[in-house]
């Protein structure tokens, strides 16, 4: 287990192996997330635009959806 101390600033090193296995760099950002008692430290994403880029690739627009799902249901109510 890495440990670190707390510094008078509230600083915390986060350990050389972990920032490599994570690509940690100076400058980069991170998320710190309270869990009910548990502190978590996440990288934050570099780019959230481009990560997320395809993710629905081959899917149906869910605004085409809604449009489908709408009409059906004026259709019903006739």
């Amino acid at each position: 287990m890495n440990t670190s101390i707390l510094s008078e600033k509230g600083w915390v090193v986060i350990p050389q192996e972990l920032r490599e296995r994570y690509s940690l760099k100076k400058g980069d950002r991170v998320h710190i997330i309270d869990y009910g008692g548990v502190i978590s430290i996440v990288p934050a994403s570099k780019s959230p635009i481009q990560n997320s880029h395809g993710i629905l690739k081959g899917k149906d627009s869910l605004v085409n959806e809604l449009i489908k799902s709408r009409r059906r249901d004026a259709e019903n109510d006739r």
